[in-house]
C-alpha cells in the first residue's frame, strides 16, 4: 500500500514525454519485487501472482518499458542483458535515456536471481509475439529453454510452464511445430525426474497438441496412456487435457467417453475463454449426434457463440429431421468451416445416422411401406436404390434401431406396434445416468475444496477467524483472476 501512495504523491509532471511508461515500468518493478520475495521465502504462490499481474500488463508492454526494466533488473554488461536487448528495436532513444536515468537514481542495486532472469525472457517473448515478430520470438524462446535446462528450482516452475507454452506457440505460428517435438519430449522427461508437476501438465498438453496438429492420434494416445498420472494443479491445463482427450476418444470411436470429456472441459473452462468453449461445443455437438442424441437448442444460442455454432445448428437440424438431401446441402455449404475445424471426417460418419433417423421416422409413421417408397423418402441417389434401402432396413432391424420386419418377397417393411416405453428399462437407465452425472459433479466439487492446515488441531479465535476469511476471499479472487487471464 505504501508503494501505491508514493506513486500517487509523486506524479512528476515535468517528464510529460510519455506518461504511460513510468506507470507500467513501476508496475513491473513491483512485480520484480514480488518475485524476489517469493524466491527468497520459497513461496510459489507469490510468483504465480506475479505472472497473473504480468498478463494484465501485457498490452502495455513497449520497447522503451522493456529496455528500462532490463536495465533495472539485469547487469548491463551481463550476457543475458545483451542477448535480450538485441531482440528489442532501437527506437525512442531520448525517452529511454530519460527513463533509465530516473530508474538508476531510484534503485541503483541489481538483482541476479534466476527467477528474475527467466521472467525477463518471458516479458521479451510476450512482446515479440504481440508485435508479430515470430522468427525473433522463436529465437528468444529457444534461448530461454536452453537457459532453463541448466536451472532446477521449484520457484521457477510457474514461470517455466508459461515459457514452455509460448515456446511451442511461437513455433506453431511459423508452421514449424514438428521441429520441437523431440525437445518437448526431453523437457517432459526432465520435468518428470525433477517432480515438476506443473511443467509435466503443460508439456503433456503441448505434446498432445503437437501430435494432434499433424493428425497423429495413435501416437498421442500412446503418450497419454503412458504418461505419469497425478492430481491436476492448473484448471486451465486440466481443461486443455480434457479437450485433447475428447478429440482422441472421438477419432477412436469411443463416443461416450469423448462426450463426457468434452462436456466437462466446456463446463470447467472460464467464461472469458470463449474461443476454447466454442471449440469444445463444436466437438461435443458432433459426438452427441454420432451417439444418436439431439443437442438442446440452448447450446447454439449461448451468448457470443451463435455465429460460430450456426453451421453445426443447421447440421443438427438436418440430422434431427433425417433428411439426407438437406444434410448433403449443409455439408457442402459449410465445407470450408468444417475443414478448418477438422470435423469434416466426423461429419461424413453422420450420414449413416441421418439415414437411421429418417428410417425411424418412417417406421413410426407407416405400419407397412414398400422398399421403393422408403428409398424415395430417404432420397437415396444410388444405382439401385431399392436394394440399398433393403440392406439399410435389414441392418437397422438387426441393430435394434427400429422394431419392424422385412418382407423380402413382397418388398415391404412391416412395422410393429409401438409398445409402452415405461414397461422397459429405458427410463431407469436414463435416470441412472442423470444421477451418476450429479454425483460425479458433487464429488469433483468436494475434491476441489481447499482447507487451511491444522484446522483440526487448534481452535481459532474471532480475530484469527476474520483473518482466515479475508485470506480465503483473496485466494478466491486470485483464482478467479487466473481463470480469466490464462486463456
Amino acid at each position: 500500500m505504501t508503494q501505491d501512495v508514493e506513486m500517487k504523491d509523486h506524479p512528476t509532471p515535468s517528464h510529460s514525454v510519455s506518461s504511460a511508461v513510468p506507470s507500467t515500468l513501476q508496475h513491473l518493478k513491483e512485480i520484480a519485487s514480488l518475485i524476489e520475495t517469493g524466491s527468497y521465502s520459497k513461496e510459489v504462490r507469490r510468483i504465480a501472482r506475479a505472472v497473473r499481474l504480468t498478463i494484465a500488463l501485457r498490452r502495455k508492454l513497449t520497447a522503451l518499458v522493456l529496455s528500462s526494466f532490463l536495465d533495472f533488473v539485469l547487469t548491463p554488461a551481463s550476457e543475458a542483458h545483451a542477448r535480450l536487448s538485441a531482440f528489442l528495436p532501437k527506437e525512442d532513444v531520448h525517452e529511454m535515456e530519460v527513463d533509465t536515468a530516473t530508474s538508476s537514481v531510484q534503485t541503483p542495486a541489481k538483482h541476479l536471481l534466476p527467477e528474475l532472469e527467466i521472467y525477463c525472457y518471458l516479458l521479451v517473448l510476450l512482446f515479440l509475439i504481440d508485435q508479430k515478430r515470430y522468427n525473433e520470438a522463436k529465437a528468444c524462446s529457444s534461448a530461454s529453454i536452453v537457459r532453463l535446462k541448466n536451472l532446477n528450482r521449484r520457484t521457477l516452475d510457474v514461470i517455466a510452464s508459461r515459457l514452455y507454452f509460448y515456446y511451442s506457440y511461437s513455433y506453431e505460428l511459423t508452421g514449424d511445430l514438428a521441429e520441437i517435438r523431440g525437445n518437448l519430449l526431453s523437457l517432459h522427461r526432465t520435468a518428470t525426474l525433477r517432480h515438476d508437476e506443473l511443467g509435466q501438465e503443460t508439456l503433456l498438453n503441448l505434446l498432445l497438441r503437437n501430435y494432434l496438429h499433424y493428425n497423429l492420434y495413435d501416437q498421442a494416445e500412446k503418450l497419454r496412456s503412458k504418461a505419469p498420472r497425478f492430481e491436476a494443479h492448473s484448471n486451465q491445463q486440466f481443461c486443455r487435457y480434457l479437450f485433447y482427450l475428447g478429440k482422441i476418444r472421438t477419432i477412436q470411436l469411443e463416443y461416450t467417453d469423448a462426450k463426457e470429456s468434452l462436456l466437462q472441459a466446456a463446463r470447467k473452462a472460464p467464461v472469458a475463454a470463449q474461443g476454447f468453449r466454442i471449440q469444445c461445443n463444436k466437438w461435443a455437438v458432433i459426438v452427441r449426434l454420432l451417439l444418436g442424441e439431439i443437442p438442446e437448442r440452448t447450446i447454439f444460442m449461448q451468448k457470443g457463440m451463435e455465429k460460430a455454432l450456426r453451421p453445426y445448428f443447421e447440421l443438427t437440424n438436418a440430422v434431427r429431421i433425417g433428411d439426407l438431401e438437406l444434410f448433403r446441402n449443409v455439408a457442402e455449404k459449410f465445407a470450408t468451416t468444417f475443414n478448418t475445424d477438422r470435423t469434416h471426417n466426423l461429419i461424413v460418419r453422420l450420414r449413416h445416422n441421418v439415414i437411421r433417423t429418417g428410417l425411424r421416422n418412417i417406421s413410426i409413421s407407416y405400419s407397412r411401406i414398400s422398399l421403393a417408397d422408403v428409398a424415395q423418402k430417404l432420397r437415396l441417389n444410388s444405382a439401385n436404390p431399392t436394394a440399398d434401402a433393403e440392406s439399410i432396413v435389414a441392418k437397422a432391424i438387426r441393430d435394434g434401431a427400429i422394431d419392424a420386419t422385412l418382407d423380402h418377397a413382397n418388398g415391404w417393411m412391416v412395422s410393429k406396434e409401438t409398445g409402452d416405453i415405461y414397461s422397459t428399462n429405458e427410463p431407469q437407465l436414463a435416470f441412472n445416468s442423470r444421477i451418476a452425472f450429479c454425483l460425479n459433479m458433487h464429488n469433483e466439487a468436494v475434491r476441489a475444496l481447499r482447507f487451511p492446515p491444522n484446522t483440526h488441531k487448534e481452535k481459532e479465535g474471532a480475530e484469527k477467524r476474520r483473518e482466515r476469511q479475508q485470506q480465503e476471499q483473496e485466494l478466491a479472487k486470485h483464482i478467479a483472476e487466473e481463470d480469466d487471464d490464462d486463456f
